[in-house]
């Protein structure tokens, strides 16, 4: 069998970027950049919404549960929704809060950058 190739098969390792961390922008924010930062905005903002729409089915279904008189063991599992209800929130609330903070850095540094280019 004859080889094809004389060097050995390289391998490059990439390196995995983790959103607005290691992110650091070269160049002003352009009209396209600008564009994707308000989409993945609005996107933060609809994943917030469905959050806080889980916990209030949940609340509802605790509610729900809880007002069934036959079924004492039922309590408990309202409880139980209740707590993941507030729980889903508070995640919901975190996570909308963490993003934002990081798309404020990529935009505020790309905006120094673009006016320490104009100096």
């Amino acid at each position: 069998m004859k080889r094809i190739s004389k060097s050995p098969l390289k391998i490059k390792k990439i390196k995995l970027l983790r959103f607005g961390r290691d992110f650091k922008p070269d160049q002003q924010v352009i009209l396209r950049d600008y564009l994707a930062i308000e989409r993945t905005r609005l996107a933060n903002e609809r994943t917030l919404l469905s959050y806080i729409r889980s916990s209030l089915y949940l609340l509802l279904g605790a509610i729900a549960l809880y007002q069934l008189k036959e079924f004492a063991n039922f309590k408990y599992l309202a409880l139980t929704a209740i707590v993941f209800s507030v729980v889903f929130f508070i995640i919901g609330v975190y996570r909308f809060t963490l993003l934002k903070k990081s798309l404020k850095r990529v935009y505020y540094k790309s905006e120094e950058k673009e006016e320490n280019n104009k100096e």
